[in-house]
């Protein structure tokens, strides 16, 4: 298994690596598009194996929709490690500190 990387750095990867900013909206579209395939893989409860074949399961789909989330942060120039302690915070004030809303 490879090291593990922090939000903020696997944010900036993938703006390294995918940043177009003309593309918003299609991004945008992705994001729906994955978040369906997630649905469906969750549905048929499709999971990775010991092979580590990820093609067409729930990890593969989750990612998925990670990266397009993170890419519209960065087109938006969000900060989503900020965005996490702003919101846990939030979560903490109206819920309390066994909470896990959003």
């Amino acid at each position: 298994m490879k090291e593990s990387m922090s939000l903020k750095a696997l944010q900036a990867y993938i703006k390294q690596k995918d940043f177009h900013p003309e593309h918003r909206q299609a991004y945008f579209f992705k994001l729906v598009e994955e978040v369906g395939e997630l649905s469906e893989v969750i549905r048929k409860d499709l999971r990775m194996d010991e092979s580590q074949n990820i093609k067409g399961t729930i990890e593969e789909e989750l990612y998925d929709v990670l990266y397009y989330t993170i890419t519209l942060a960065n087109l938006y120039d969000i900060d989503l490690e900020q965005c996490h302690y702003l919101k846990d915070e939030l979560n903490l004030k109206k819920y309390g500190s066994n909470s896990a809303k959003s």
